[in-house]
């Protein structure tokens, strides 16, 4: 079966940005996958938030992530599932640890559901799927 995921449908919801997470969002609209960094411990987190969980500090920065990782886990979802979503399953869900150390959860593209791994190496790619938002998708590393 092949595991090519489509763009979203108008139905399909997008995520929006807020304070917490708009330097990581403006980062996919220019295709540059960009996480918080800690100023005071300098480790790398995701999802975005306002304090770092290590040490607590407020000081933090966007900085550019390499955009490669591995597959931690995954599923292939095949229903039920929500009605927007309905018409693309099945469909990949993988959980990406990438080189920076925080985890991500996102999509594999150019992959067929029967070579997902877990551990196999993979690149972020770049989806455009509204004018405001792009969407960080994987595929495996070249």
């Amino acid at each position: 079966m092949s595991q090519r995921v489509t763009p979203p449908t108008p139905d399909q919801p997008v995520p929006v940005a807020n304070f917490d997470n708009h330097g990581f969002w403006e980062g996919c609209r220019q295709h540059e996958l960009r996480l918080q960094r800690c100023r005071a411990c300098h480790i790398f987190r995701h999802q975005p938030r306002p304090m770092c969980p290590h040490c607590r500090s407020l000081d933090y920065e966007w900085a550019r992530a390499s955009g490669r990782g591995t597959v931690y886990t995954f599923t292939i979802v095949h229903g039920p599932t929500l009605p927007a979503f309905q018409a693309a399953a099945p469909y990949n869900v993988i959980v990406v640890q990438l080189e920076e150390g925080p985890f991500m959860v996102s999509n594999l593209v150019d992959c067929v559901a029967e070579h997902i791994r877990i551990g196999m190496a993979v690149e972020v790619v770049f989806e455009d799927a509204t004018e405001a938002t792009t969407l960080p998708r994987f595929r495996p590393l070249r």
